[in-house]
């Protein structure tokens, strides 16, 4: 039918877009307190970018992304995430060649084929930060940090913040090796995607929400086991950091995370009354992803917040501002011969900064009165045959009923003065 949108999406109505600009306000107050700048990719990529920045082996690649050919025959793939997009930005217009540090944040849509629940959708919205160029700890826990403030300036309560250590291409392979002598014997158990993930990637069985799977997983190694110096050097720096900043943690040695690009840092917020979609942040540090795009190695940590769940989440918590269309003004003309001065009014009051707005329907008296209400308005401008012909009209305050026969050029300052009451 064409009288609905495909599966998986949704509309934001007027009525609910303004919980949206006020998280996206909120968004870029605290980026602007930690000095992340705002950059805006395409929507959709060569494929290939996310191929080899995503990871072949994870379940967006192989299940969940929109790709298909152009006319030109490039595949083509619409975002499922952001930051590959952001590393390729980052190089094709060498802003390395700049200050590193470079600290970015992006709000947008992503896609990706995906089961709809809810605060799951197909086209979905983030909000993301990627620093480039900084190897210590300090910067992981700058972006951790962020995102913390960020959810505890909309008044969210009961978060958890979960960091581990995935390591790193020199730690690793121990830790594989490990991972594949556990799931040896408990392979023919395994859900097929884990199967494959046992030669390819085992530590993506550890992030399976396969029940089975999960249940078959317990006891298997953990990578602390396996860090290398300088890895366990950098998770104990950061835990020292947070600790520090007075941002409260836990462990979590079976979080790897969904994405091959990841090094080391790896963190998830959870908002525990969301049930199975508890996840409203996740993030971690991606040491080798720029070089695998085609640039020179370069360390990088970002987050992404699912901006849906994040409504949810405030919703839930009843924390969602109350929203208001209020105008400054309404203008009611009350014959045909005073449109045009009616259309001339609400011009000059839009151009002082007032909002406005005036009857196109042409309504009785009554009906206008009863539309302005509904804004509400706080003052009406009417304009009869009388009103015109003398270049005045009247102006009534809405909340305190009174009304008053005024000059027109005085309008925008009895407006004014009133506002100021």
């Amino acid at each position: 039918m064409l009288t609905t949108g495909p599966r998986g999406t949704r509309d934001i109505l007027p009525d609910s877009s303004g919980y949206w600009q006020y998280v996206e306000q909120v968004i870029r107050q605290v980026c602007r307190n930690f000095a992340y700048q705002e950059i805006r990719t395409p929507v959709f990529e060569h494929t290939e970018l996310f191929l080899r920045g995503i990871g072949e082996t994870t379940d967006i690649v192989e299940k969940e992304m929109y790709t298909f050919n152009d006319r030109g025959k490039r595949s083509i793939t619409l975002r499922p995430e952001n930051t590959a997009a952001v590393v390729r930005s980052y190089l094709e217009h060498k802003l390395y060649a700049g200050p590193q540090p470079v600290k970015l944040f992006y709000i947008g849509p992503m896609f990706r084929y995906d089961r709809p629940q809810a605060g799951r959708y197909r086209q979905f919205h983030q909000f993301g930060i990627e620093a480039l160029g900084a190897k210590g700890p300090a910067i992981d826990a700058e972006i951790i940090s962020l995102a913390v403030d960020f959810l505890n300036r909309l008044g969210l309560s009961d978060l958890r913040l979960l960091i581990n250590s995935v390591g790193c291409p020199e730690c690793r392979p121990v830790y594989r090796t490990k991972l594949q002598d556990f799931f040896r014997e408990k392979l023919p158990h395994l859900c097929p995607d884990c199967q494959s993930r046992y030669d390819r990637n085992p530590m993506r069985i550890l992030d399976c929400k396969n029940e089975n799977c999960a249940e078959h997983s317990q006891g298997a190694p953990h990578m602390a086991e396996c860090l290398c110096d300088e890895c366990n050097s950098h998770f104990s720096g950061l835990k020292d950091l947070l600790t520090a900043a007075g941002i409260n943690f836990e462990l979590n040695p079976r979080l790897v995370r969904g994405l091959d690009y990841y090094t080391k840092t790896a963190f998830e917020i959870q908002y525990a009354p969301l049930g199975a979609q508890s996840a409203v942040c996740g993030g971690g540090r991606y040491d080798g992803l720029v070089a695998e795009c085609g640039g020179q190695p370069t360390p990088g940590i970002g987050f992404a917040v699912g901006i849906e769940r994040v409504l949810l989440a405030l919703e839930k918590q009843a924390l969602l501002p109350v929203l208001t269309n209020s105008i400054d003004a309404f203008i009611a003309p009350l014959a045909e011969a005073t449109q045009a001065k009616a259309f001339e009014i609400v011009t000059e009051l839009r151009k002082a900064g007032f909002t406005a707005d005036m009857d196109f329907m042409n309504r009785s008296l009554k009906a206008q009165m009863k539309y302005a209400n509904k804004y509400p308005a706080r003052f009406v401008v009417l304009i009869g045959e009388d009103e015109l012909r003398q270049n005045k009209v009247m102006l009534k305050n809405m909340e305190t009923g009174n009304q008053e026969l005024i000059d027109k050029t005085s309008l925008i300052h009895m407006i004014t003065e009133g506002m100021e009451k």
